[in-house]
């Protein structure tokens, strides 16, 4: 079992940045399909990005393509999401999602997909 924890979240002014993070318990982490979501009060849980076990692989959402970028760091088993140029529109508690996957270029992009999540870090972007 997989455990998640994020953190860096917080308040930020629109045109901001901030950088969140998540760690994980699994010293195999760096194999895992790695994923960022985010969810407002009422909506569905929202694809954000996500990177291969190997990062060769990334994928981000139209909405913040260009603004945000995942990454991670196999040494401290650890997966990034830089957000910049921030709105109010991006405030959400963001998630972080892992998953086994079948090769180190495999990531994935729907909530189904994933069996690990962390409890959530709230970002607020407001003046």
């Amino acid at each position: 079992q997989v455990q998640l924890v994020e953190s860096g979240g917080g308040l930020v002014q629109p045109g901001g940045s901030l950088r969140i993070s998540c760690v994980a318990s699994d010293p195999t982490f760096n194999t895992y399909s790695k994923g960022w979501f985010r969810q407002t009060p009422g909506k569905e849980r929202e694809f954000v990005a996500a990177i291969s076990g190997n990062g060769g692989g990334t994928y981000h959402a139209a909405s913040v393509r260009g603004r945000f970028r995942i990454s991670r760091d196999n040494v401290k088993n650890t997966v990034l999401l830089q957000m910049n140029s921030l709105t109010t529109e991006d405030t959400a508690i963001y998630y972080c999602a892992a998953q086994r996957a079948p090769t180190n270029w495999t990531f994935y992009k729907e909530v189904d997909e994933y069996n690990y999540w962390g409890q959530g870090t709230q970002v607020t972007v407001s003046s």
